[in-house]
């Protein structure tokens, strides 16, 4: 009997952990889980982004039949690096043009352009239109790019960071990946996307990526500077509680063990 007694106050530490581990188990499942289920006649949009303030545009004019002419379209800047005579410089790149919150940029030459609100494509074919006949005899090739298209992923990924997206394109799945997804603490049913418009008004929108209907939702193209926030699941919320009440149990456990090991003792 003593034996036995003395074999159960051992192995209750053991128990207890495990009983903390099966409290914490939790569900998981996978994304789109409906995917059968959803009308995809109304995900047939391509998605372009919208120049908003503080975007930086870079800007390149080209016209094979007068080179020379776009120069002046061309800025280049020609950052030095290292400090007095010791300064060098480094090659020429192009200067970007930062929107302002007015949505508009100061361009050479044009001056002042609204471009707050278009698209990459829009403000192209604006440059290109008020060129032409005034400056240049042909249309000229502009190209427009958002060299400061970034991101941010949050919480329970297993890469969080900030990411920039030369494509200006990327969806909620593409910006997972790019954190190399969410842990497996990470709830799919409650993913928060914090996101600001061109007037700077903050909002927040929670978002069921279980649900396949999530692909014609209109965030499920995130826009610059929006965040993606993967919240934690209840297995997580009470692992966060193990290091605390663990381990005051097993250490109240292991107390208890001791003085029934030393009252058996004290018995034979």
């Amino acid at each position: 009997m003593k034996k036995k007694l003395l074999t159960l106050f051992r192995i209750l530490p053991v128990a207890a952990v495990l009983a903390v581990a099966s409290c914490t188990s939790y569900k998981t499942v996978p994304y789109m889980m409906n995917s059968q289920e959803v009308n995809l006649d109304s995900s047939a949009v391509l998605y372009e982004a919208r120049i908003m303030p503080k975007d930086e545009l870079t800007i390149t004019v080209n016209c094979p039949e007068d080179a020379e002419a776009v120069v002046p379209f061309n800025l280049t800047t020609t950052p030095a690096v290292g400090a007095g005579r010791s300064q060098l410089t480094s090659q020429p790149t192009l200067q970007t043009f930062l929107v302002t919150n007015d949505g508009t940029i100061n361009y050479p030459i044009l001056g002042r352009l609204k471009v707050g609100g278009m698209t990459a494509n829009e403000v192209e074919d604006m440059i290109a239109s008020k060129i032409e006949g005034t400056y240049l005899k042909t249309r000229p090739v502009v190209t427009v790019r958002l060299s400061n298209y970034k991101i941010y992923v949050l919480g329970e990924v297993n890469s969080p960071g900030t990411f920039t997206v030369p494509s200006e394109k990327v969806s909620i799945y593409g910006a997972l990946s790019l954190a190399k997804d969410m842990t497996i603490y990470g709830r799919r049913d409650n993913v928060k996307l914090i996101r600001e418009d061109s007037t700077g008004q903050k909002s927040i929108h929670e978002l069921n990526l279980n649900d396949a209907n999530i692909i014609n939702s209109p965030y499920f193209y995130l826009q610059q500077n929006d965040v993606l926030y993967v919240t934690p699941n209840k297995t997580k919320s009470k692992n966060s509680d193990i290091g605390s009440s663990t381990s005051y149990w097993v250490s109240s456990i292991s107390i208890l063990v001791s003085i029934a090991s030393l009252v058996v003792n004290i018995l034979r």
